[in-house]
């Protein structure tokens, strides 16, 4: 792969949309595996037929999309559920990062993976990590803010993910998203002009 990449990261409701939006408004190629995942899961995703399969038709919606409130009970319920779903989805989130990543062009693109340091198969593609990073308490409001899940659901998906120390400690770079939108913005201006200027191979 000829582009540098840098992977995006941060914990649930630190801000790695905003952050990647304006990657993206910056016009830098912006490879998010979430909006995979949601593609894959959507009605006639490419992951529903084996989704179906594994786990029956109780976790699809009548639309034919992915149940997510269905497969989030039964993941947070049973471990090997979180297993199965995985298996069934990484691997095809993996070929299409890298499909896209191929087809990208410029000094660098931008790979978003929520668990990046959980992830030895990407850490391995990027040449550097930025963390997203706020409190924890603003996590929280944030999340229960767009979801309407509660505090306790917020805490528990939370707690299955690396704590904000860990990341912090693995990250190369950071951007505080503990203010504005616009704080937001001003660091991400400023990281792209960093990473023209010490990553870039040239087009």
């Amino acid at each position: 792969m000829s582009i540098e990449v840098i992977g995006l990261t941060g914990g649930i409701g630190s801000g790695k949309s905003a952050a990647a939006n304006h990657f993206a408004a910056l016009g830098v190629p912006v490879i998010d595996t979430d909006l995979i995942a949601h593609q894959m899961t959507a009605p006639g995703g490419a992951a529903m037929p084996a989704i179906a399969a594994d786990f029956g038709g109780a976790v699809v919606a009548a639309s034919g999309a992915l149940d997510r409130g269905r497969m989030r009970e039964l993941v947070f319920a049973d471990a090997s559920c979180r297993r199965r779903l995985e298996a069934v989805l990484h691997p095809l989130i993996r070929a299409e990062s890298m499909r896209q990543l191929e087809l990208a062009t410029g000094p660098y693109a931008v790979l978003v993976v929520p668990l990046l340091f959980e992830s030895p198969d990407y850490l391995a593609l990027v040449q550097r990590s930025l963390l997203v990073d706020c409190p924890e308490d603003l996590q929280l409001e944030r999340v229960q803010a767009r979801s309407g899940l509660t505090a306790d659901g917020v805490r528990a998906i939370m707690a299955a993910q690396m704590t904000r120390a860990q990341r912090l400690a693995l990250a190369d770079d950071v951007i505080d998203n503990g203010g504005s939108l616009a704080a937001l913005q001003l660091q991400v201006e400023a990281k792209h002009q960093y990473y023209l200027a010490n990553l870039a191979h040239g087009q």
